[in-house]
């Protein structure tokens, strides 16, 4: 499967597309998990997931919230909880029953023999070579009478490196809602970052590895409710009130306390490989094994720093 080199982007009317690898030179773009897809990390491996229940609920949160505001200023509500019940409560029955279903595995990026581990719903592993993965931030543009609405994503793709895979097992890819352009370009550069730079340019995540010991023994719930209390408070105290105000919009309005609990809930701790042979492959190896970067690669990240540092003299 083809695709245009790296840091090439084609333009249309409604569509951006810009494409960030093969080959995984930089973007330009400063490391933003803006989905909190990093669920574990060491010196060894990333692991990066595509389940984000916390999303969907603050999605569906608003909509919510103005059937309970019009129920509220209507005097006869029950058409407004009619209407509420067909829009809000099917999805919510797809939300409850992916609650109770496992979380899907994720991918691991081994920055040491610089490789990727791609597990699939068949129980195999496929083993890539980092300098294969295909990457590209996708735009798309709708105009209406409500005016111009942009949608984006993140797609990332491996190739099965098995020759005798059968067609419909030979490509894989994975999606993530991130708005496309700049953004997914920041969300891209955790992994790319990761790989070439090391774990330390990465942002700050939840600990979801650890379990978060202090929030299970006063109560998921609870324990977030407090610790966002105590955010809101924080900031009051520092007197940025403009952090502490979206803080409670982020609670009445996207419903943040709930999603953050039921993300907690999922992935306290994160679902691991448990392949014997992933669990080998995942070990520590002595510097002197580390898989090199290949000349081609050295090159283009040579050629792509010295056209981002052209671009920021040309700014400044």
């Amino acid at each position: 499967m083809s695709t245009p080199p790296a840091g090439t982007t084609k333009k249309r009317m409604f569509s951006r597309n810009d494409y960030l690898a093969p080959l995984p030179i930089p973007t330009g773009r400063k490391p933003s998990d803006v989905l909190n897809i990093i669920w574990r990390k060491n010196e060894v491996f990333l692991d990066i997931g595509n389940y984000s229940i916390g999303s969907t609920v603050m999605v569906m949160w608003p909509s919510l919230m103005v059937f309970v505001f019009m129920g509220f200023i209507t005097p006869d509500p029950g058409l407004i909880w009619i209407a509420a019940l067909l829009i809000i409560g099917i999805p919510s029955i797809f939300v409850i029953q992916g609650l109770f279903r496992e979380v899907p595995l994720p991918i691991r990026f081994n920055r040491q023999r610089r490789e990727v581990c791609v597990p699939r719903d068949n129980g195999e592993y496929w083993i890539v070579p980092w300098e294969t993965v295909t990457a590209a931030a996708t735009q798309q543009s709708s105009v209406s009478q409500a005016g111009k609405a942009t949608m984006g994503l993140l797609v990332i793709g491996f190739e099965n490196p098995d020759p005798h895979a059968t067609e419909d097992n030979k490509h894989f890819s994975l999606g993530f809602n991130c708005g496309g352009g700049t953004t997914a370009m920041a969300l891209w550069e955790c992994m790319r970052s990761y790989m070439e730079i090391g774990p330390q340019v990465l942002p700050q995540t939840n600990d979801f590895e650890g379990g978060r010991e202090k929030l299970r023994g006063r109560g998921v719930f609870w324990g977030i409710c407090c610790e966002y209390v105590d955010g809101i408070r924080h900031h009051l105290v520092a007197q940025e009130v403009g952090k502490a105000a979206w803080l409670i919009i982020a609670a009445v309005l996207l419903g943040a306390p709930l999603a953050m609990m039921l993300q907690e809930w999922k992935l306290s701790p994160p679902p691991e490989l448990s392949n014997p042979d992933i669990i080998e492959w995942s070990k520590p190896l002595p510097p002197e094994q580390w898989t090199k970067r290949s000349p081609e690669l050295e090159e283009a990240i040579v050629k792509r720093e010295a056209e981002l540092a052209g671009r920021v003299e040309a700014q400044s």
